[in-house]
This record gives C-alpha cells, structure tokens and sequence, in this order.
C-alpha cells in the first residue's frame, strides 16, 4: 500500500484536475446554448433552401441546368473534414477522422482524394497521410456567414474549373448535447430531386427560371457550408461538455477511492503505533 504522503498527493492533484474539468463544462455549457439557438434558428430556412433548389435543378435538366449540377465521371475528389481547433471532447474529432479515412479506403478507393480541413484537429492528423490543399483553422476564431462564404467560393471554383468532380462534407450533425450524429453530405454537384418531388412544387417564376436558379445557386451553396460548420461548432460544445461532465464524475469518485485507501492506511499506521507503545511499556513493566 502506498504511504500516506503518496495518497495525500494524488489526492490533491485529482482535486485540481476535478476543479479544471467542472470549470471547462461549465463554460461548453454557456457557449452550447448560444451555438444551439444559432443552429436550430438556421437549420429550417437552408433546409428549405437546398430542398427548393434541388428541385429547380431536377427542372431545369432538359434546359442545359446548371454548372453547379453537372455531373461527370468521379475521379478525383475533394473532402471537405470539419473538426475542431481544441481537444478534451470525447470521439467528436476521432468520428470525423475515421469517416474521412473511410471514404478514402472504401468509399472512393482507387480514386484521387483531397482534403479541406476546417479545424487544427483534423488538419493536423489528416495531413499526415493525405494531400490537405487548403485548411481554413481560424474559422471558428470569427465564425460569420461572410467568412464561409469564401470557403464556398473556393470550393465552388474547384468544382466548376473541373479540379475536382465531387465534393463532400464530412461534419458532426447537432442532436443534442450527448448526441452527435456523423454525416456525410454531398456538397457538389447539388443532388437533384426524383420523381414527384421534383414537380411538387407550383410556382410563378418572374424573371426565368434558369436565371433565378443561377443566382440563388450560389447563396444556397454557401447556407449549406454554414449550416454544417454551425452544426459543427454547436456539436463540440455539447461533446466537450459530456466529457467534462464524465471526467468530473470518474474524478469524484477516484477522490473518494483515495479518501477510503488513506483513511484505512492512517488508521493502520495509528494501530501499529499504539501496538508498539503497549509492547514498549509491557517490555518496561516486565
């Protein structure tokens, strides 16, 4: 059994790890409930958005559609990963980098794969044994629509210039703050609606179609990195605020374990002193 300094000292040190830990959850909390409201405000309107782009594309195939929804041969491929710049939130980064791994080995093997990384994490493990051709970590330092944007139009250059003929987001969808749901989402070339879906939806349109579509495109591309990086962003928060929930308990009790080992250690060491002074005195009376 350690000695009492040894479990005095552990003791202590758990109880500045359990301080830390209860702090860190604390702020992930506040800051969920702002990157909550945020996503779940944003999520109806670019669902909508792409739904109703989607099935304007599906229109517009026999009227030479769209350069953002040409389909061509897939051979190269572009992945956009999006992680987090900070660590401490349980499998949130791991999930992403085993699903980028997965598309590269399974899904799109033998094909020419490329990485976008947004968040130090994933960029730093990526590039390792992937080509990264652009990284955007700073993001999540002033996370706006204006700052996505030029991501979207850097992705949306490398589609329609034919660098790559697909492009993928893999990111971390919100569910709640224990629940985090990995997605794969076709970003380019947008997926067109089937069958009835395609022509549910009767509008007027003033001026054409084609030309609103061109013009909307666009926007839509960019709502939808924005809602993934927003998805994202709020889904580390909850993860890191799990995990410092769970170090905080395991901390607790291994606190308690040690006070229990120290409290027996003390109480044997108290009994052999007490052992040893009635053998002293009973050696003297003798």
């Amino acid at each position: 059994m350690a000695n009492l300094k040894e479990i005095r000292n552990r003791i202590s040190s758990i109880g500045s790890t359990m301080q830390i830990t209860s702090a860190m959850k604390m702020v992930s909390a506040a800051k969920l409930k702002k990157a909550q409201d945020a996503i779940t405000a944003m999520r109806p309107y670019a669902d909508k958005l792409t739904e109703l782009l989607q099935g304007l594309s599906a229109s517009l195939e026999g009227d030479g559609g769209s350069e953002f929804a040409m389909s061509r041969p897939v051979k190269k491929v572009l992945v956009v990963a999006i992680t987090s710049n900070r660590g401490l939130c349980g499998a949130f980064n791991t999930n992403i980098i085993k699903q980028s791994n997965m598309l590269v080995a399974d899904t799109y093997a033998g094909k020419q794969v490329d990485f976008v990384t947004i968040g130090k994490k994933g960029n730093d493990i990526l590039r390792k044994k992937n080509t990264i051709v652009s990284n955007h970590n700073g993001i999540f330092d002033d996370l706006t629509f204006d700052n996505v944007a030029e991501i979207a139009e850097y992705l949306m250059e490398q589609f329609t210039t034919g660098n790559y003929d697909k492009i993928d987001l893999v990111y971390n969808k919100f569910k709640n703050a224990a629940t985090q749901i990995v997605m794969t989402e076709q970003f380019l070339p947008i997926v067109a609606m089937e069958g009835d879906a395609a022509s549910a939806g009767d509008y007027i349109f003033e001026p054409s179609k084609l030309e609103i579509v061109q013009q909307l495109i666009p926007k839509s591309l960019k709502t939808q990195l924005f809602k993934a990086i927003r998805d994202s962003f709020a889904s580390e928060h909850g993860a890191r605020m799990t995990a410092m929930h769970k170090a905080t308990d395991n901390a607790k009790d291994l606190k308690a374990q040690l006070t229990l080992s120290y409290n027996k250690a003390r109480q044997a060491a108290i009994t052999n002193e007490i052992l040893e002074i009635v053998g002293g005195a009973e050696a003297l009376n003798g």
